[in-house]
């Protein structure tokens, strides 16, 4: 993993912190579960097919980035996805709220594999890792064999990182705080990965 040194790993770890504090993401579906189904293993049971839909959405955009920095030189690929950044950010504003997914407390695994993927998809939540994706394509000179680990190795460590968080949050307000806290203080998480994915943006776009 000496690709890139070591801050995309980081970045990519941090990023995926960052996701698993996002109610958006799963926890705070994870905890309805388990107060409806009145099971603590529910939000357990919940969580690796959240982490699993999670993961292909981030695999598609991890897969899809490598593919293109084999091909494309690194300035016209900064100033296009940091272009895309601002604009699904602009959408995320403006109409975002307008296209949540829903799926039913009695949903099965498939489903929450399914809604955790159309989640991560619609937020943007891969493109929002494209800056730590970029130097590892500097490795990977074409797509296949060789690049396929560092993509495995990106999205597994991204992964990982939300899971924890995920499931730590969803734990802790399963067990001891209860959705009541989110009365008391609630963060605008909506607001807050709006910001998140225009500043990638425009990061990208104005070191391109």
């Amino acid at each position: 993993m000496a690709i890139g040194g070591a801050w995309p790993w980081l970045a990519l770890a941090g990023l995926g912190m960052f996701h698993g504090l996002n109610p958006a993401m799963g926890w705070l579906f994870a905890v309805a579960l388990g107060l409806h189904r009145g099971s603590r293993k529910a939000v357990l049971l919940a969580l690796p097919p959240m982490a699993l839909g999670h993961a292909v959405s981030i695999w598609l955009v991890a897969t899809s980035v490598m593919a293109l920095g084999a091909v494309i030189d690194a300035k016209p690929l900064h100033a296009a996805t940091g272009a895309i950044l601002v604009l699904w950010a602009a959408y995320h504003w403006l109409y975002g709220h307008r296209h949540r997914v829903r799926v039913g407390l009695t949903t099965g695994l498939a489903g929450l594999v399914l809604w955790s993927f159309l989640m991560a998809t619609a937020h943007g939540a891969g493109l929002m890792l494209v800056p730590a994706l970029m130097p590892l394509c500097a490795g990977s000179p074409v797509i296949g064999a060789g690049s396929l680990p560092v993509a495995l190795a990106a999205v597994g460590v991204h992964t990982l990182a939300t899971l924890a968080v995920t499931g730590l949050i969803a734990f802790v307000v399963y067990d001891w705080l209860g959705l009541a806290v989110l009365k008391r203080g609630w963060v605008n998480f909506d607001l807050l990965w709006t910001g998140a994915l225009a500043a990638t943006g425009l990061a990208l776009t104005l070191t391109a």
